[in-house]
């Protein structure tokens, strides 16, 4: 018994003493790591770490680029400008009635920063514009390359409609102020929200001077969307680079409308939509009822575009759109990208439009002259005393300018737009000419 006694409390305490141990060295191992890291770091330890974290903080910055430009102006125009060439406020010019005289005025037309973060296949893009008007946006996208190629991508968000050439020619670039006035009426704001794909073949290959653009869009701008359909734009162009010398051009299309509703009646029933179509001069209705239908807006463009560099005239460069198609609107004119759903009787209108530039260095002068024409006709199939509304009348501008390189990132422009349209005598104040010219003087900053 006292030998089994002895055995149990020898096991006990070789247990205890076991835990004990354990307690202490888990202790010392504490201690331990306490002290070293309450050691303080030698000279090169800490370098090594701030190099690291500059490294990754670099890293980051590498895929962010930034860049932008200012154009501040001074403008002088005739009483009777409208909002095209001369932008207004509403498109309207307050001083047409108060006073025949020109008017002139200093402002800053574009202040755009844009930012693009790109990180491998993804890019992401955000670009305000910041004027004495205030701060609107305009481009908010995410664009994803393929994986195989690089030439083929989806982007969805705001972003410039994939529609003939000026639309996206920059306008840091562009030799005249503004787009071509069928541009400006057909798309203000020049840019969408929706989705598009882009289809180009790799590089080296047959076919890789051809590029497809096409997507969805609300069909309202840099506007929220309210109604559930979409109007399809595309363009499938070319362009090709023979030594000194790029020839490109495109076919676009827009196929889209607008949603006809007049809400309902005090029983609940739907009010009729009737459409018209022009016959002979004349409005007749060419169906009666459409309530929830579209009236179609679709038009056809053709663009094209000639570059060419010499030693001894310098560099030369042709462009030139035109647009056909048809326009839904009301009786006087033509509502384009509306806020909400419009209500009434539309009208169906065939328009077109379109526009030529040239423009020509001075030999051994860091200077350019640039000439353009272009013009707007919003209902082909009546002119003279036959139009009834301004809406109806053709305008057409004729722009001069000369533009100065100071250096690759200043340009000074002076350009003058000469301004002529349709008259009726049944359209009041545009039985005779108006004083519509604008004069423009430029300063662009890019960065």
């Amino acid at each position: 018994m006292v030998k089994k006694f002895m055995r149990n409390v020898s096991l006990l305490t070789l247990e205890k003493a076991t835990k004990l141990a354990c307690v202490l060295l888990c202790a010392m191992l504490l201690n331990v790591i306490a002290q070293a890291q309450e050691e303080e770091l030698t000279p090169v330890e800490i370098l090594g770490q701030t190099v690291e974290a500059q490294g990754n903080v670099l890293s980051k910055l590498n895929k962010l680029k930034v860049s932008g430009y200012i154009q501040s102006q001074f403008q002088m125009a005739g009483y009777q400008a409208d909002g095209t060439n001369f932008k207004l406020q509403n498109r309207l010019n307050a001083y047409e009635a108060l006073e025949e005289e020109s008017f002139s005025r200093f402002g800053v037309r574009r202040g755009r920063i844009k930012f693009t973060y790109e990180d491998g296949l993804v890019q992401g893009v955000f670009q305000p514009d910041i004027t004495q008007n205030g701060v609107s946006f305009k481009d908010v996208y995410l664009s994803i390359k393929d994986p195989w190629f690089g030439r083929m991508s989806l982007k969805a968000g705001i972003f410039d409609r994939p529609f003939g050439h000026e639309i996206s020619y920059s306008s840091s670039t562009r030799e005249s102020p503004e787009r071509s006035r069928i541009f400006q009426t057909l798309f203000p704001d020049e840019r969408d929200l929706g989705a598009m794909v882009t289809l180009q073949a790799p590089r080296d290959t047959p076919l890789d001077f051809l590029k497809l653009e096409a997507g969805l869009f609300s069909g309202s701008g840099i506007r929220p969307q309210f109604d559930n359909h979409f109007d399809f734009i595309g363009r499938l162009g070319a362009s090709k680079r023979f030594d000194n010398m790029e020839i490109g051009g495109g076919v676009s299309a827009y196929i889209g409308g607008q949603l006809m509703f007049d809400g309902v009646d005090e029983e609940g029933n739907k009010k009729p939509v009737p459409l018209y179509e022009m016959k002979d001069n004349k409005w007749e209705v060419k169906e009666a009822d459409n309530y929830g239908k579209l009236a179609n807006r679709q038009y056809i463009g053709v663009d094209v575009q000639f570059s060419m560099y010499n030693e001894g005239i310098g560099f030369t460069a042709i462009r030139g759109e035109f647009i056909t198609g048809t326009n839904p609107g009301s009786s006087s004119g033509i509502t384009l990208n509306p806020t909400a759903l419009l209500t009434g009787p539309r009208y169906l209108r065939n328009i077109s439009g379109g526009y030529v530039i040239l423009t020509q260095d001075i030999p051994t002068l860091p200077f350019a002259v640039v000439a353009k024409y272009d013009w707007y006709n919003p209902n082909t199939d009546i002119e003279g005393d036959d139009i009834t509304g301004s809406g109806e009348l053709s305008l057409n501008n004729i722009g001069l300018g000369l533009i100065w390189y100071a250096n690759a990132n200043i340009r000074l422009t002076a350009y003058y737009d000469i301004v002529s349209h349709e008259t009726s005598d049944k359209v009041n104040g545009w039985k005779e000419a108006r004083d519509m010219n604008v004069f423009t003087l430029r300063l662009q900053y890019k960065f």
